[in-house]
């Protein structure tokens, strides 16, 4: 039970007179005493004050301007701190104080423990030992269960000084300060944020301005009619859409705090987020929230979905509350309250709900959970109205100067569910930004495969291109699909390689035409993905995909019969887990003349019609790294007039009739792809990065499952975000990008170089979409 005995102060300054005391100390007089000089006088310069840590009884007079007051909590979180400077440097940011005081047992949180930022989950919030006499407060630390990797790295088994405070496994335990603790997902603990002046939502309230306002449980709109000063408060008169009784029409003052300028894009005059009370067998659902849990709350236009990202107490408002950042601008503010910053998020997406108000996001829910009476399943046949599935609709894949508006973000992408994440990443690679394959989504097909091609274009594609998210259920109904078609039995279960996927929906479900024609000596070779073998004689060590697909088609003896539209390519490997090489160098064209066993070809020394091709070439050193080895004649016995190459036999071209008159280089065009993704594995999951625009920052990530700790039954929490960190590393020569560590790569970059297991490449003219 909190205490009224005494109240506490910080000096933000070093007192005059007091020679032993520094600014950040904490101080305290009784509530009783405090009084008694308030009647001597109203506005005393100085108060009688103990200094907290003292062994002194006796009192010290302070000049008040010298100290800020203290909540008791807040005194006892700053107490925990052993230094003045550190405490009143916390102090001064506000903000994480508050958001220390709204942190719970079971919320998610990083600890700061001789520099390492270790995971955990918080167990204890208290007292480690009893306040020593005369001194009334006892300081607040943090008991922490690390988790994860990060098991083993504690201290305590949740014990201190023999005292068990919580439970956990040896060296799994660590107690902390505020200071050092912060939730998994930064919020108003971070100490980067200290504001505290009016935000734009309070500010500049103007007659006829339109505004959000706050009342009692509702969220309601209107208009300002005036703004004025009552009782040394600011208040706001409104006329009302709907009044506090469901009256259209009428005015109404609220409290300045209480308003925000603006209003919610809602349907809806009003917006109650108010609940029943729950029932019993529901509580250990609904309880535990903290920070960090996706919820939703229902509104009269339908349910609002977001993330905890603060709980705690607003003024006036008795119940706990919970600041919500929304996925949709359907918010009032930008994490702001009564002018204070509480979290931040961008302008529009905050919303401020009792936490009672707030169940786990539906989205997450299995279908047999007890609560799913209250978030019913939509049918097949509402889902199909979303998306007008009554007549075919093509939506064009997202362009560069989309992908900031669509896809970036938390809860975009691809939702997959259950194991599903090689599809997530094949889908999001191959139609988010691409049209390259969008030929498969309109193809005729046999009737009972029409369902599959429809859940792939209404369900999966459109949604993905038009709103840059698809759930979950979608992508397990399509799994659903194949399953029940009998291409395999544990397709809505088990994991599958992405070119397994592929397959079966190219080449068996959809009858597409192979996308790979290879010719093999007199004979051509149909397939739709290729998997790039090499003997062990290769002399590469870091290869780029433009080296390691001629190094493999000469070593299988393979020409192209024609350039692909598409070109999916499979990384060397031994299996899933053993890579050949530590890094590959992203190819972003693909020149593929050399490969094509019919037209034109340049001599690689001077740009003439090539006449002779030496495969024994391929392997010296000084040609080695260059690709297919093409000559003019007179290259030819240059080259050939060398020691070392005289046992070589160079072989006559097949050359088109006409071209030998026209050997200019300018008459020759070059055949090349360009690369529009990349799936990469790492522990048998799947992500997948995206090229989609001409420059070299142009590209996204993908991760269907980036927040592992948020997971509920099964279904995953997807985020797409841009990696410009990529194009730099692209921009470095061979030896700086070999010099590179791999853990110490930027950003996300590291994954790209070292765990690349699919490239994708298009044909441009070959396009729906440019």
């Amino acid at each position: 039970m909190a205490s009224t005995k005494y109240l506490y102060f910080i000096l933000t300054r070093k007192p005059e007179h007091q020679t032993h005391v520094n600014a950040g100390c904490i101080c305290y007089i009784s509530e009783l005493r405090h009084k008694s000089t308030l009647k001597i006088s109203p506005s005393p310069s100085k108060l009688c004050v103990f200094f907290v840590g003292s062994y002194s009884v006796l009192d010290h007079d302070v000049e008040v301007s010298s100290m800020e007051k203290l909540s008791e909590q807040e005194a006892r979180l700053l107490h925990a701190l052993s230094k003045d400077t550190e405490r009143l440097k916390w102090f001064k940011e506000r903000d994480a104080l508050q958001t220390a005081l709204g942190l719970s047992e079971g919320t998610a949180v990083t600890v700061d423990e001789e520099g390492e930022e270790l995971r955990g989950i918080i167990r204890y919030i208290g007292k480690l030992t009893s306040p020593e006499y005369p001194c009334p407060l006892a300081a607040t630390f943090f008991g922490i269960e690390l988790q994860g990797e990060d098991k083993g790295k504690g201290k305590t088994d949740g014990s201190y000084q023999y005292r068990k405070l919580f439970c956990c496994p040896k060296n799994c335990g660590i107690f902390a300060p505020f200071s050092r603790v912060r939730p998994v997902v930064p919020s108003s603990l971070s100490p980067s944020i200290p504001q505290s002046s009016p935000q734009p939502e309070t500010e500049g309230l103007n007659i006829g301005d339109r505004v959000t306002y706050f009342i009692d449980d509702k969220v309601c709109p209107g208009m300002v009619v005036d703004v004025q000063k009552k009782g040394g408060e600011d208040v706001v008169w409104i006329s009302t859409d709907t009044d506090e009784n469901g009256k259209r029409g009428g005015e109404i003052e609220v409290p300045l705090q209480f308003v925000f300028k603006g209003e919610l894009p809602a349907e809806s005059e009003s917006m109650d987020v108010d609940m029943p009370p729950l029932e019993d067998h529901t509580d250990n659902l609904y309880l535990d929230l903290s920070l960090n849990s996706l919820v939703e709350v229902s509104v009269t236009s339908g349910n609002l979905y977001g993330m905890i990202r603060w709980i705690g107490n607003l003024p006036d408002r008795p119940e706990t509350m919970a600041g919500l950042e929304l996925e949709e601008e359907k918010g009032v503010s930008d994490g702001s309250f009564k002018g204070v910053r509480v979290f931040e998020c961008a302008p529009r997406r905050a919303l401020f709900v009792k936490l009672s108000s707030c169940r786990p996001d539906s989205r997450f829910q299995s279908p047999s959970a007890n609560h799913s009476e209250r978030m019913p399943i939509l049918k097949d046949s509402e889902r199909e109205m979303e998306y007008d599935t009554g007549k075919l609709e093509a939506v064009p894949p997202v362009s560069t100067e989309q992908v900031d508006q669509i896809l970036i973000g938390r809860m975009k992408g691809i939702q997959g569910h259950c194991n599903s994440c090689y599809m997530d990443a094949a889908l999001f690679s191959l139609f988010s930004c691409s049209s390259v394959l969008d030929s498969m989504l309109f193809i005729s097909t046999k009737p009972q495969d029409t369902q599959i091609q429809s859940t792939l274009l209404h369900d999966i594609v459109n949604p993905l291109r038009r709103k840059g998210f698809v759930e979950g259920r979608h992508i397990m109904k399509l799994r659903q699909q194949l399953q029940n078609h009998g291409y395999s039995h544990s397709f809505t279960t088990d994991e599958k390689d992405p070119e397994e996927f592929l397959t079966v929906i190219m080449h068996h479900i959809l009858a597409l035409d192979p996308l790979l024609k290879l010719s093999a000596g007199s004979k051509v070779q149909d397939s739709y993905c290729y998997q790039i073998f090499l003997d062990q004689n290769h002399s590469l060590v870091l290869p780029t995909v433009q080296q390691l697909l001629e190094h493999s088609f000469h070593s299988a003896g393979l020409k192209l019969a024609e350039a692909p539209s598409c070109l999916i390519l499979q990384m060397p490997r031994f299996g899933k887990k053993f890579k050949m090489f530590d890094k590959i160098i992203p190819s972003l064209e693909l020149d593929v003349t050399d490969l094509l066993s019919e037209g034109p070809q340049q001599c690689m020394l001077c740009g003439n019609l090539a006449q002779e091709e030496c495969t024994d070439c391929f392997e010296d050193p000084v040609f080695s790294q260059t690709g297919f080895k093409m000559f003019c004649r007179t290259c030819s016995s240059q080259v050939h007039s060398h020691p070392h190459r005289q046992s070589h036999k160079p072989a006559d071209l097949d050359i088109p009739e006409g071209y030998l008159s026209r050997s200019s280089p300018h008459t020759l065009t070059r055949d090349k792809l360009e690369l529009f993704a990349v799936l990469c594995i790492e522990t048998s999951h799947y992500v997948s990065f995206i090229k989609h625009g001409p420059n070299s920052q142009d590209w996204i990530f993908f991760d269907s499952m980036a927040d592992r700790q948020g997971e509920r039954d099964g279904f995953n929490i997807p985020e797409v975000k841009a990696c410009p960190e990529v194009g730099t590393y692209l921009q470095m020569s061979p030896a700086e990008l070999a010099s590179q560590v791999p853990r110490d790569m930027k950003g996300v970059a590291k994954r790209l170089f070292c765990d690349a297991y699919m490239y994708l490449y298009q044909n441009t003219s070959m396009c729906l979409y440019r």
